[in-house]
């Protein structure tokens, strides 16, 4: 049995995370990284902008549902509205395979 909290990838340990949409948890490297930049929720493709981040899956039905649940506020521990049209207009780009 693996660690808890992780899982076997390759035979190195992968850290997990869990999505704020569909709240299943999953290995971090399949799920995008979320920070709020100035009021406006942003993509971390690269895992390294400051300040507290969540995890989605990288598809619109995840995000519309975290939004719907009104996840973004909590999970970023930030009062008011966050701005979140760049990152539907990213993740857009992205569901198109």
């Amino acid at each position: 049995m693996p660690p808890q909290g992780k899982l076997e990838n390759g035979g190195r340990a992968a850290p997990l995370r869990t999505c704020v949409g569909c709240r299943v948890r999953t290995v971090k490297s399949e799920l995008l990284r979320l920070v709020v930049v100035e009021g406006e929720i942003v993509p971390d493709q690269r895992g390294r902008l400051q300040g507290r981040g969540a995890y989605v899956h990288p598809t619109l039905g995840c995000l519309e549902l975290a939004e719907r649940r009104r996840v973004f506020p909590r999970s970023f521990r930030v009062a008011g509205p966050l701005d979140m049209a760049g990152l539907r207009a990213s993740l857009a780009g992205l569901d198109v395979e």
